[in-house]
């Protein structure tokens, strides 16, 4: 009798989203919160006049947040554990790292990529809940800071 071949599981398809880091990916999130860049404006009125001249001024990066993920290791933690040490034990350049958010559809192939530059995670939510039929790590939410968003390409 011939030996059973295993076959090797995709449990990130029933995940719309999937984060990876240097092309390699480290988890599944069925959601993705919104990537926002807002630049505030700067309005002058000179010499009384009742038209302003406006100019751009600070730039705001909200936060990202991934919500209800599964991970087939412990290294989203293992980054969160970083950034909680950050002074003790790593500096910012080791913390930071730039990762993409793909969103992908139902067969795995992929739709939009973002990019964000110098993420490090500021919320890590382990699970609202345990499932022990489960084989893979849930969480309920991670949050990422970062320096500002780019569309496609690779963030290696």
């Amino acid at each position: 009798m011939a030996a059973i071949q295993g076959v090797t599981r995709n449990y990130y398809k029933k995940f719309k989203f999937v984060v990876e880091i240097a092309g390699v990916v480290f988890a599944g999130f069925q959601t993705c919160g919104e990537i926002s860049v807002e630049n505030a404006k700067i309005e002058h009125h000179e010499g009384g006049s009742l038209i302003p001249n406006k100019s751009p001024g600070k730039v705001t990066v909200a936060d990202v947040e991934l919500t209800r993920g599964a991970t087939q290791d412990k290294d989203l933690w293992d980054w969160m554990r970083q950034a909680i040490e950050l002074g003790a034990i790593v500096s910012e350049d080791e913390l930071k790292r730039s990762i993409s958010i793909v969103q992908q559809d139902r067969a795995g192939n992929e739709i939009d990529r973002w990019d964000l530059i110098n993420a490090w995670p500021v919320k890590f939510v382990a699970s609202a809940g345990w499932d022990n039929d489960a084989d893979e790590n849930l969480m309920e939410s991670i949050t990422l800071a970062y320096d500002y968003p780019e569309i496609g390409g690779d963030a290696s």
